[in-house]
């Protein structure tokens, strides 16, 4: 005791960070602890969590095996009613849970205009919103179809989509082209040269790429993953080395492939010009490395984080096919020029299936330019990474991160963990204009919000002790 009261003492605050910050502005040193209290649940939950611990433990460490395991090839390139299973000539899929015409945000209703728009099943706007309120499209997530879209996540049957095969589990999931920033289908904009551009990415992008596929042989998109993780890439909001892996490795199979010099340059200088070229790919490699942990019971793993524009939803590996839903959180963004918050769109897109797979704003240590969207720092990009370590199970072992030491990047979100931990998963993302048309006006980060992991967390709950369901 007379030790410690002859030395410096110092302050450790615990919480709200404004009193740290009232004994910096007074040059007093103290510490900061970032600590949180767990999530309010109910007591019966927990004692039916706490009673399926081992089981549970056994089942996660099953589930975080297979994706570890999981070895994403790209095979090539066909028409989504030609390759994903259960696509019909009058479906379009949409990103996140499951939603209805009337209930679509604006940015998803501009991406199914822009897609009747492009199968041609109506010659103009106001006859495509027609056409889709008559109830003659069906409408189903991408997620039930072994697919993930970016943003509205729009998906209709002559659209080219990339065939992804996970070799280790043999499952395949599959993902459109990235058609590049702006006004684009994806983020809810149907002008004619969207379509125009749209046209050419079936008829002459998909055609070449697959045939430049066949020349070349599947490519390991793992490989392309982890050496992008250290050249500056997290592989969601950050794609240019990723993109560049990529163009290196198909390209002289495109010049090959082409039907004519010019052809092959246009395709090249499209792949160029679009740092986000990899980012769908990367998309469909977790879609098929996380698809391969689901119907494992007792597991508390996320395999699904998945936004339509209105809901945030999340699916276990123990829980089936079963969504847990919340509102979606508006992001905090670098906006475009003359826009704003006032004009973003509440978060959307199937993308954040790359931070399940602990990449995106899981790795973002990996990629610190990315927290410059939201005014933040290198140090801040190594906190939230570090910080993902405490809710997920295991550390990827091939997905690794140098600036940290080289340590792999956190992977298997476990709801528990989030739950008793009181963190959420942190993610990047783009965010899309609030009015079907409009586009892309900016991009940046959140916190996933709460109220899906506490569903999913009662919902094990009862998996375990069937009484819960009647509380």
């Amino acid at each position: 005791m007379k030790k410690i009261l002859n030395e410096e003492l110092r302050i450790v605050n615990i919480g709200l960070e404004s009193f740290s910050e009232a004994l910096a502005e007074k040059n007093v040193g103290h510490v900061q602890v970032d600590w949180r209290p767990p999530f309010s649940v109910a007591e019966s939950a927990q004692r039916a969590l706490a009673a399926g611990l081992a089981a549970r433990r056994k089942a996660n460490a099953r589930a975080v095996a297979k994706i570890l395991a999981a070895q994403p090839v790209l095979l090539g390139l066909k028409p989504a009613a030609a390759a994903i299973p259960g696509m019909k000539k009058n479906m379009i899929l949409h990103a996140g849970p499951p939603v209805l015409w009337k209930n679509m945000c604006g940015p998803m209703l501009g991406g199914v205009i822009g897609a009747i728009l492009y199968e041609g099943w109506a010659k103009t706007p106001a006859a495509a919103r027609k056409l889709a309120a008559a109830g003659e499209i069906e409408f189903s997530p991408c997620h039930g179809h072994q697919t993930v879209g970016p943003m509205a996540g729009i998906v209709s049957p002559s659209m080219p989509v990339f065939l992804v095969k996970n070799e280790t589990a043999g499952n395949m999931a599959f993902c459109t082209m990235n058609e590049g920033l702006g006004k684009v289908l994806r983020y809810g904009a149907f002008d004619p040269e969207v379509i125009q551009r749209l046209r050419w990415l079936g008829k002459i992008l998909a055609p070449s790429l697959d045939e430049a596929l066949r020349l070349n042989g599947p490519l390991d998109l793992k490989m392309i993953i982890a050496q992008a993780l250290h050249m500056g890439d997290e592989l969601h909001n950050r794609n240019r080395a990723a993109t560049s892996l990529l163009y290196r490795a198909l390209a002289p199979a495109v010049i090959r492939s082409a039907a004519t010099p010019e052809t092959a340059a246009a395709i090249l200088q499209f792949i160029n010009g679009n740092d986000h070229f990899f980012l769908n790919l990367s998309m469909a490699a977790s879609k098929a490395s996380l698809d391969a942990a689901r119907a494992i019971d007792n597991s508390s793993l996320v395999v699904a984080m998945a936004r339509n524009g209105r809901e945030f939803g999340i699916q276990l590996a123990g829980t089936g096919d079963e969504w847990f839903c919340g509102p979606a959180p508006v992001p905090d963004a670098l906006f475009f020029p003359g826009f704003s918050k006032a004009d973003a769109n509440p978060d959307i897109g199937d993308s954040a299936i790359t931070e399940t797979n602990g990449l995106g704003g899981f790795a973002i240590a990996a990629a610190p330019a990315i927290v410059q969207f939201v005014g933040g720092s290198s140090a801040d990009a190594s906190r939230t990474t570090r910080k993902m370590y405490e809710i997920t199970v295991a550390e990827n072992n091939v997905y690794r991160i140098p600036y940290l030491d080289f340590r792999g990047t956190p992977t298997g979100i476990d709801v528990v963990k989030v739950i008793d931990s009181g963190i959420l998963p942190f993610i990047d993302t783009g965010v899309a204009h609030k009015k079907a048309g409009l586009g892309q006006v900016g991009a940046g980060v959140l916190s996933a919000p709460a109220e899906p992991f506490l569903k999913a967390y009662a919902a094990l709950a009862a998996r375990c002790n069937p009484k819960e369901k009647k509380r």
